[in-house]
């Protein structure tokens, strides 16, 4: 059984809205994906495009992936579009993927 990645990539207009998601992710929002499912997470701010943030799950299988999906991300997606739509500039990515491989500093 294989754990899945799963990226949600974000880039903002300006700092105040880049600050103000922020703030809604770690006030909240990657508890409740680990609620539902997420063993870990990790917010990336990117080097480049400026203002571009990667937020990244863990998911011990595509099964526990797929009941996320099913159970809990319509209701988080739709929370987070309501107070960050399109509208205000701020572009949205998703990417999903099996991690082959895992490495660590541990020896």
């Amino acid at each position: 059984m294989s754990e899945i990645a799963y990226t949600v990539t974000a880039t903002f207009p300006d700092r105040e809205i880049a600050d103000e998601w922020l703030r809604w992710l770690r006030g909240g929002h990657i508890s409740e994906v680990m609620a539902g499912g997420a063993t870990a997470a990790d917010i990336v701010a990117l080097d480049a495009p400026p203002l571009t943030y990667d937020v990244r799950y863990r998911f011990p299988s595509r099964e526990a992936f797929e009941r996320y999906e099913h159970d809990h991300a319509p209701r988080l997606r739709a929370e987070g579009l309501q107070l960050f739509p399109l509208e205000r500039g701020i572009v949205y990515r998703r990417t999903v993927g099996t991690i082959l491989d895992g490495f660590s500093g541990d020896a």
